[in-house]
């Protein structure tokens, strides 16, 4: 009898955990309660900013990390090349080497960009569930829209048509084909123009945030791009005309009572924000010196490292006699940072751009286009004299130790004080070479030029050369005539103006003008380069991974 009960208890028991139980499938769904997934990653507004930050960084990181593929959207351009003069892949030696489908340049922007896609897709996904307000849900829709919008602007100039991936993918996929060139900027401009509608004002933004504004440059860029040029002139002048934004005529900032003009003070070190009085700026890379997420450090190059790539390697000179001709890398006297000669201008760039306006255009004024070379060390029997009226052998045999630079690009005199060796003589330590300020994406002097280029392409001459001499009479160069507008004209005033800003290559593409310009204006790169480079390869291992798709190759890969 007891037996019989036994049997019955354990029997109810077993039927008991069989109703209450959960399936399988719940049971092995796995609850993160000590780590973040999507699943508890999206559940607050600050959730939502923490994500969008990260859009940020990796933004940042592509124009101005401190890698040396930062410099390959303007190296081997019409306007900059290796100054080594050497086929390396790292600083862009070569097309016939670099562009080659196997190569982790080729590999680099498709990457990043689409990780920033995914990203947003996730972000977006996720706002449709989050319980939020639709206030807040709005302004983090267009903030993450602008983001895919600005990835596939990138894409779709490098490399033509790419596949468009508009939803979260939750798990792999091996079926991707390419979208048509006009269906992917068909896609940049709904994003875009979701942005400019949503995003706040530029009044209202914080420094370094996305605005409205700068959605209406892109959209006015798109516009462009997809030959609607009616509306590109109105995108451009929405900001053009905002009462928030004007060119920079005056000396300002935090050293405008130093010998400079207003040209040099856009680039001076803290000058380049909203908050400091800069009504040119439109989207700024914020950077921060020992600071987590900050790009900068005070005790070496981590990142922004144009001045160490751009300026050239004048303490390694040595004078007629054989010794050496300066004290060291100096920050103020004959170089802004330690260089090493990476990149340098070609001679269009150095040369041929200022012809006419030399010694009238500020951009060309020894204040930001330095030109002289003189020997400082007093134990030198040359200490004063210049280095290209005597020069050492060091020169003679390799040029690239030196040649004329930009100081847009350095922060002479304002280095973090334990770079300095000696900080009275503003000698500079070995680990010096970052550009220790903000950054610009975009400056109103960029919309102007863009608007030109609309204007010329809608055939109102006129008022394309009113633009360009908008941003010309600011820097006191003569005004060009209506006959002289023409799309080369507006690439050679982007060129005095935005060097280092724009992603140069981009633009040249962007408008299929980076080959002829290539050919006729860069010697270095001219005889290799070939048609088909005005786009990159398909990445050939994105081309291998994706066996149920078809990912096309461009001609000539």
């Amino acid at each position: 009898m007891k037996r019989n009960f036994n049997i019955i208890k354990v029997a109810s028991l077993i039927l008991i955990l069989l109703i209450t139980s959960c399936s399988e499938k719940e049971f092995l769904e796995e609850e993160p309660l000590d780590f973040f997934d999507p699943s508890n990653s999206f559940l607050t507004v600050a959730n939502f900013e923490s994500s969008l930050i990260d859009l940020y960084a990796k933004k940042r990181d592509m124009h101005y990390g401190g890698s040396d593929l930062t410099m390959h959207l303007m190296t081997a351009t019409d306007i900059f090349f290796n100054a080594r003069e050497t086929n390396d892949d790292s600083r862009f030696g070569s097309y016939t080497s670099v562009l080659n489908p196997t190569k982790y340049l080729v590999e680099y922007y498709w990457d990043r960009n689409f990780k920033i896609i995914s990203n947003t897709n996730t972000i977006l996904a996720r706002l449709e569930l989050a319980d939020i307000n639709a206030g807040d849900k709005i302004k983090i829709e267009a903030e993450a829209r602008m983001f895919r919008a600005l990835a596939y602007r990138d894409l779709v100039y490098l490399y033509g048509g790419v596949p468009l991936i508009l939803n979260e993918l939750t798990s792999s996929r091996t079926d991707f084909v390419r979208a048509s060139k006009d269906e992917v900027l068909a896609q940049v401009l709904e994003d875009a123009l979701f942005a400019a509608n949503n995003l706040p004002t530029l009044a209202e933004v914080k420094d370094g945030r996305l605005s409205d504004l700068v959605a209406q440059h892109y959209l006015a860029e798109t516009y462009i791009s997809l030959n609607r040029f009616s509306e590109a002139i109105e995108a451009a002048s929405v900001v053009i005309n905002n009462p928030n934004t004007n060119l920079m005529t005056a000396r300002f900032g935090s050293r405008a009572d130093e010998p400079g003009d207003v040209y040099w003070d856009l680039f001076r070190r803290n000058n380049q924000n909203r908050s400091a009085g800069n009504t040119e700026a439109l989207w700024v890379a914020q950077m921060e010196i020992d600071v987590p997420g900050g790009l900068l450090v005070s005790g070496g190059s981590t990142g922004n490292k144009f001045e160490r790539n751009h300026v050239p390697a004048i303490w390694t000179l040595n004078d007629p006699d054989n010794i050496t001709g300066f004290l060291g890398a100096r920050s103020d006297a004959n170089v802004g940072g330690r260089g090493v000669s990476f990149i340098r201008g070609t001679p269009l760039m150095e040369q041929t751009l200022w012809e006419g306006d030399f010694d009238n255009d500020i951009r060309n004024s020894q204040y930001n286009f330095i030109r002289t070379l003189t020997y400082d060390n007093p134990d030198s029997n040359f200490f004063g004299e210049s280095a290209l009226d005597f020069p050492g052998s060091i020169i003679q045999s390799a040029d690239w130790r030196w040649y004329p630079w930009l100081t847009k690009v350095t922060t002479p005199g304002n280095h973090p004080e334990n770079l300095y060796s000696n900080s009275d003589l503003k000698l500079l330590q070995n680990g010096a070479g970052d550009t220790y300020t903000d950054a610009y994406y975009l400056r109103l002097a960029e919309t102007y030029l863009l608007r030109s280029e609309a204007y010329l392409k809608n055939g109102e001459l006129n008022n394309a050369a009113a633009d360009i001499n908008m941003v010309r009479s600011r820097s006191n160069a003569s005004p060009i005539n209506t006959g002289d507008v023409d799309m080369n004209y507006i690439l050679d005033e982007r060129a005095r103006e935005l060097s280092f800003e724009e992603q140069r290559r981009i633009t040249l593409s962007r408008v299929g003008l980076l080959v002829e310009r290539v050919r006729e204006f860069n010697p270095w790169n001219a005889d290799e380069i070939q048609d088909f480079n005005n786009l990159y390869p398909i990445p050939a291992a994105e081309i291998e991974a994706n066996i149920n798709g078809n990912l096309e190759q461009n001609p000539g890969y």
